[in-house]
């Protein structure tokens, strides 16, 4: 049985992006976070996408480097793996924005805001879940998802912030936008326990919007959008069917929050979560985990389009950890891995092509193998070689003449 790599990454010189490539400082970075999303999650959804010769938007870039995921507790989650690339420490699993030692740590964006940049977290999970909480609260536990919140509002005091979650920002017995026990998961309703984070939002000058057509016409620099009880999709019970299909999609919250930031004269930190890769993954469903990662790489496409526009624009594509030890095959009529969980998925046709891949899956979990990062625009040239995801953070810093 033959198994594909991940595709060759776009050379340097071949791109045409090389230029913006060499010496001068970020003003803006963008940062791209595909949940779970190891070699071979970029590979199957290249060939989904584009095909055998194609390249994603996510792989066309100048750089290409090999990250070590590990935390102090061997394999990373989520939040251990945030806090690494967003304040460049190791920690355990669970830590947001904190030690080994549980001490707060800065962050990428809370230096950011410092220097008078504005800043922004996307993402299709709930914007209090692991990955945006690293970059913009300090808690020992990721379950602390209403303080993680507080915080944001309070002492980060993010400017945008869009995605899911809304439970976690109204008290119990409050239902917001989105109704309490929708018949989709009646386990999700109002949950939060710091008050009605929505209304405190608003006194602090955010404007709070729900839905698609209230994003867009949202004007103001202080933009809270929530949009869904919990993440921005779902995950189903084996046999009822996961459901991809957001209220708001990824790019157009991605090109909103790139909008809204770039406003400011002194530049701007974004980060951008597709969660949908890691959760998809968990549930070994390779459809929907190429789905999302298709909305992520047209949400990548936007910002470099940005970037071409304003080349003082740093972009970069990472992800926290792998999900699912995925293996892409030849269609065979055999599976050794059996009938449960893991069992062969697909087929899937080969973008621009006959030909057709399956795609195996060895566990339900996060893997400890390295994942790609690829970047470009100033700075990622320090972001070359391998290395631990501790790094991240430091070429960031460095790249934005960060203090």
């Amino acid at each position: 049985m033959t198994s594909l790599g991940f595709s060759q990454l776009t050379d340097a010189k071949a791109s045409s992006y090389g230029k913006q490539d060499d010496h001068g400082k970020a003003k803006n970075v963008i940062v791209f976070v595909g949940d779970g999303m190891g070699a071979s999650h970029r590979e199957a959804i290249r060939l989904a996408t584009v095909g055998l010769k194609g390249n994603l938007a996510m792989d066309d870039m100048t750089v290409s480097a090999q990250v070590h995921t590990s935390s102090t507790s061997g394999i990373t989650d989520s939040a251990a793996a945030a806090t690494a690339m967003a304040s460049g420490i190791k920690t355990y699993n669970g830590a947001v924005g904190v030690d080994s030692n549980k001490k707060n740590v800065k962050t990428i964006l809370e230096m950011a805001d410092k220097a008078g940049k504005s800043t922004g977290l996307v993402t299709t999970s709930q914007i209090t879940d692991a990955t945006p909480a690293a970059f913009g609260a300090h808690v020992t536990d990721r379950s602390k998802q209403s303080d993680i919140a507080k915080q944001y509002l309070e002492n980060s005091k993010v400017d945008v912030l869009l995605g899911g979650g809304e439970d976690y920002w109204y008290p119990e017995g409050s239902p917001g936008a989105y109704q309490d026990q929708p018949a989709k998961d009646p386990s999700e309703k109002s949950k939060g326990t710091q008050g009605n984070l929505v209304e405190k939002a608003k006194k602090l000058g955010y404007t709070y919007v729900a839905n698609e057509k209230e994003l867009a016409r949202a004007k103001n620099s202080k933009l809270l959008g929530l949009f869904a009880n919990e993440e921005m999709f779902e995950q189903r019970e084996e046999g009822k069917g996961d459901l991809y299909d957001p209220v708001v999609s990824l790019p157009e919250m991605t090109k909103k929050a790139i909008d809204t930031l770039s406003s400011n004269k002194k530049g701007f930190f974004l980060m951008v979560e597709e969660e949908g890769t890691d959760e998809m993954s968990h549930e070994n469903n390779a459809e929907k985990m190429i789905k999302s990662g298709q909305e992520l790489d047209k949400s990548v496409a936007i910002a470099k389009d940005y970037a071409k526009k304003h080349p003082d624009t740093l972009v970069l594509v990472v992800a926290d950890h792998e999900c699912g030890g995925l293996a892409i095959e030849d269609v065979s009529s055999s599976d050794e891995s059996g009938d449960g969980i893991s069992k062969e998925d697909g087929p899937f046709t080969i973008a621009n092509s006959k030909n057709q891949f399956t795609i195996d899956w060895t566990t339900s979990e996060h893997g400890g193998v390295s994942v790609p990062l690829t970047a470009t625009g100033p700075g990622s040239e320090l972001l070359t070689g391998t290395y631990e995801n501790t790094h991240i953070f430091d070429a960031m810093k460095e790249a934005m003449n960060l203090k």
